[in-house]
């Protein structure tokens, strides 16, 4: 039984559409160098592979382990920098937010808010996001059946904003690790709105810093996105920078943005055959 899903349009990019889209981008802000350079890489895989993104890069990462990691640039600094990618490469902008007061200033730059998975039944910031009139990504709370992903949906629509989107990153398991259940695909589907996939992170292993090659499994990556692509979502996230084994946040985890071209065609090839 087909599904008539709602389209979200971000930017020029139907999302939930017939179109594969990308998010992709550093996980946290970085020099002005690396985020452009990323940008850059981005933009030329973009226009090879004929695939729409939207670059995703946080001012703020709010759940480091530890105070002595390193959480970002800042509200101010972090929006500056977006600002400047998205003038200079055209690029829709996404970027978390953690506390209600930053709803608005995110919102007039970025197209975006994302909801992060540990906040998404926070009322307050739910409604704060959607009133900017943005688009709003919630990601899958580790402790939602996927199915529940209805409630933090709907505190949206009641806020008076019907554009979100639903990102999966997989589910709390055992030690450390998150396991991704395909069948949160057909479930978080079912709610009618577009789906992510959140790829790079469903590999992290949780307790151990991301600078530790064990603190992500990367020979994961191609067949958890494969299968994600192939249960039917409508976007994968993939969080690149040009030299991950030195990035400030989830080195262990992020994929190489030389990398990313090869690693979106199959991915793209599977699309075509799910979609026809």
């Amino acid at each position: 039984m087909s599904l008539t899903k709602k389209i979200i349009n971000v930017g020029n990019i139907a999302c939930g559409s017939k179109e594969l889209f990308l998010i992709s981008g550093p996980c946290v802000i970085e020099s002005e160098s690396i985020m452009l350079k990323t940008a850059e890489k981005l933009k030329e895989v973009g226009e090879r592979l004929n695939i729409k993104i939207i670059y995703k890069s946080s001012f703020l990462k709010d759940n480091r382990s530890s105070l002595k990691y390193y959480d970002g640039p800042g509200l101010d600094k972090g929006l500056a920098i977006l600002a400047k990618i998205k003038e200079q490469f055209g690029f829709p902008i996404l970027t978390d937010i953690h506390e209600s007061y930053q709803a608005a200033p995110a919102g007039e730059v970025c197209d975006v808010l994302q909801i992060p998975a540990y906040l998404c039944m926070q009322s307050s910031l739910l409604v704060a996001a959607a009133k900017t009139g943005k688009v709003v990504n919630i990601k899958h709370g580790q402790f939602l059946a996927p199915e529940n992903m209805k409630h933090p949906l709907q505190k949206c629509i009641d806020a008076g904003n019907d554009k979100v989107i639903l990102t999966e990153r997989g589910y709390t398991f055992g030690y450390n690790d998150l396991i991704v259940d395909p069948r949160s695909f057909y479930h978080m589907n079912q709610l009618g709105y577009p789906v992510v996939f959140d790829i790079t992170h469903s590999i992290r292993k949780y307790g151990i810093p991301s600078a530790d090659a064990k603190g992500g499994a990367r020979e994961f990556l191609p067949v958890l996105s494969r299968a994600g692509v192939a249960a039917g979502v409508d976007g994968v996230f993939i969080e690149t920078h040009p030299d991950p084994d030195k990035a400030l946040c989830d080195a262990a985890s992020q994929l190489n943005v030389n990398d990313l071209e090869a690693f979106l065609k199959p991915l793209l090839a599977i699309h075509a055959i799910a979609h026809t």
